[in-house]
């Protein structure tokens, strides 16, 4: 729920319109109680115009936010349009969770209910009242239109570097290395030593033949696992349960999506079999998109799509597709430091009750470099930078790992090969490719690994 909300428009505005209610009837009856006792000094800096003025002002004030608003709007429906359609869809979730777009929202609303609620008790003394003039509520009311005007400045600003490309793409990576830094811990050792976390180098134990198959109740992206119910149910029926699918998959409902069996040989009771698959579909979740609660692939996933859409005949940016291959890197050698592969959650005996399915290096790497190799075939420049982030994933990778980075060293000389290219453009690229060869020995440049 917390993940759904936070890449939503709506929630911060709207709190900060119930804010507003409650400060546009509050504040004007703390104004009639001390209006008569406050200091004089105070007062000068309050509004000091008439119950007609105070209307006047609290009324330019309300019709001025919602112009503001809808401006706001629409300019943000734009600029979601633009990223949808120039870089990926998967790039939605970055502008609708971003911060400054939803308090600048919920400031302009704010603003706007503030004055409409504090309109209602402004009296002009007709027909036999006293006249009444919230000194304070109008003086608020002022301030937060100038700090309304101040954040639309600030919001263009931050509207005009968000929709630039290399700030999508610095923003997809600082996300996904949160996401890394969350989910998969550190491993120096890449030998086969277990990690703190549970996650072993040992083969997962694979289901037999007649284990019972589990399902999802819903259709959707695998968003998220819920481990401990995962784990609870697991030892409760003594089980072994595997789960073949990762985040970022899509599920379908009634279709198998992992595996159980009894732990101790013994076939599962019809009860336990009902109690096992219910509680196992509802620790496996779904949702409408992808995204990167519990999905380390998905900063790359957008990458690449940023990738293989400039590299579209449409839009032709070769340059921009070399720029995400450079973030790819990055991200590719910070996971090749993490435990990647299935995850084995263990009981208190450290006995291993839970298989989940988590993407190895062959999978990452093949999610980064497959699409941009097949669509920028005939581009020299992002064939070059393919063969960059082979080096480059080379010297960062250990040599247990080494096998996934040389089967992409292949794909990429057989790519260069078919391809009808200028003798020094060939010349180049079979030069970076060998440059990997080397990095794969652990040399760069010719200078030996310090």
């Amino acid at each position: 729920m917390r993940e759904r909300l936070r890449a939503q428009l709506w929630p911060l505005p709207t709190l900060g319109v119930a804010l507003a209610i409650v400060a546009g009837v509050g504040l004007p009856v703390l104004d009639g109680r001390t209006q008569h006792d406050m200091p004089p000094w105070l007062r000068a800096y309050l509004f000091g115009g008439s119950p007609d003025a105070a209307r006047s002002v609290l009324a330019a004030i309300a019709g001025s936010m919602v112009t503001v608003t809808a401006l706001t709007f629409s300019l943000t429906v734009v600029t979601l349009q633009l990223a949808s359609s120039q870089f990926s869809p998967r790039l939605l979730r970055t502008f609708t969770a971003d911060r400054y777009v939803q308090a600048t929202l919920a400031l302009f609303l704010a603003t706007f209910t503030f004055a409409l609620t504090v309109l209602r008790t402004v009296r002009t003394g007709e027909d036999g009242r006293t006249g009444f003039v919230p000194q304070t509520s109008v003086t608020v009311a002022f301030v937060l239109t100038l700090a309304s005007v101040l954040a639309l400045v600030l919001f263009l600003s931050h509207l005009a570097r968000e929709i630039r490309i290399e700030t999508m793409m610095s923003s997809v990576l600082s996300a996904a290395d949160r996401t890394i830094h969350r989910l998969l811990p550190e491993n120096p050792d890449l030998t086969g030593e277990s990690s703190a976390r549970g996650v072993s180098a040992a083969a997962p134990p694979e289901p037999p033949a007649n284990a019972l198959t589990l399902a999802v109740g819903a259709s959707g992206f695998l968003t998220s696992v819920d481990e401990a119910a995962l784990l609870k149910a697991a030892v409760e029926a003594d089980a072994l349960v595997h789960i073949d699918r990762q985040p970022g998959s899509s599920l379908i409902a009634d279709t198998p999506v992992g595996a159980a069996w009894p732990r101790a040989g013994r076939p599962f009771t019809p009860g336990t079999r009902e109690r096992l698959a219910e509680e196992v579909s509802q620790a496996v979740r779904t949702g409408d998109e992808r995204t990167d609660l519990q999905d380390v692939a998905f900063g790359l996933r957008q990458l690449t799509d940023i990738a293989a859409k400039a590299l579209s005949p449409g839009i032709n940016d070769p340059t921009t597709a070399v720029h995400a291959l450079s973030h790819s890197s990055a991200l590719l050698c910070e996971l090749a430091g993490r435990d990647l592969g299935p995850r084995l959650l263990r009981d208190e005996h450290q006995q291993v009750r839970v298989v989940l399915r988590r993407p190895d290096l062959q999978d990452l790497l093949d999610l980064a470099v497959d699409q941009p190799l097949r669509y920028g075939a005939a581009e020299p420049a992002v064939l070059a930078r393919i063969a960059m982030l082979l080096r480059e994933l080379a010297w960062c990778t250990a040599p247990a790992r080494h096998k996934p980075v040389a089967a992409a060293l292949a794909r990429l000389r057989s790519t260069i090969d078919a391809q009808d290219l200028h003798a020094s453009e060939r010349l180049r690229l079979t030069e970076l490719a060998a440059h990997v060869d080397e990095a794969l020995t652990g040399r760069w440049a010719h200078a030996p690994r310090g």
